[in-house]
């Protein structure tokens, strides 16, 4: 079982940034494909970031491209999505996701088998 916790939320203004991190415990392992989901009220959870047990590939939502990175710190057991230039628009309770092993389908939440409470991001205008 893996359990996984994030923290980092917040309010902020337009323009401004925050990072997320999420915490992985339990099962830990480094092979695992996380994700980082968003769900503003009313609306689906849609994908924001991916990022694959290595780090070394990254994927994002045209949406957050250019503003938006994740990495991966695979000796704290842990993953961030530094977030720049921050919209209203990204306001949303932003969760962390996580699954053993790659896939192609990476921005599809089925996809993931463990998930996190989620952090409130908040951004004034």
């Amino acid at each position: 079982q893996v359990q996984l916790v994030e923290s980092g939320g917040g309010l902020v203004q337009r323009g401004g940034s925050l990072r997320l991190s999420c915490a992985v415990s339990g099962h830990t392992s480094s092979a695992y494909f996380m994700g980082w989901f968003r769900q503003a009220p009313g609306k689906e959870r849609e994908f924001v970031a991916a990022i694959n047990w290595s780090g070394s590939n990254t994927y994002y939502a045209d949406s957050v491209k250019g503003r938006f990175t994740a990495s991966k710190d695979n000796a704290k057991n842990a993953m961030y999505l530094q977030m720049n230039s921050l919209k209203p628009e990204d306001t949303a309770v932003f969760y962390c996701a996580a699954r053993y092993g790659s896939t192609a389908y990476y921005y599809d939440r089925a996809q993931y088998n463990y998930w996190g409470q989620g952090t409130q991001v908040t951004v004034s205008s």
